[in-house]
């Protein structure tokens, strides 16, 4: 039985980011408390609209691009790079002419 292999459901909700309005949830609420605080700030209800829906559309075009766009983002920092091009040895290449 060792060599049979197990099965397990994964549902496609699982693997689907949770939005609002198409946005990822994260970024639209960063959205909205920007647009809160220009409007706070400028004391003008277009400033915080504007300000909002300046944000909203980069959000949502961050997320149609990637919906994990923002954990990978904020994760980045943490990790090294694993491959850096400006460290290798330049490869030299040698052609071989066939002989007629």
């Amino acid at each position: 039985m060792p060599n049979q292999p197990l099965f397990h459901p994964v549902y496609k909700s699982i693997n689907k980011t949770l939005t609002i309005w198409g946005v990822e949830r994260r970024l639209f609420f960063l959205a909205l408390l920007m647009g809160g605080a220009a409007f706070n700030l400028f004391g003008s209800l277009l400033s915080g609209l504007v300000m909002f829906a300046a944000l909203y559309l980069l959000a949502r075009w961050a997320t149609s691009a990637d919906g994990q766009i923002l954990r990978i983002l904020l994760n980045s920092c943490r990790f090294k790079t694993e491959y850096d091009p400006a460290k290798r040895e330049p490869i030299t290449f040698q052609i071989a002419r066939r002989r007629p």
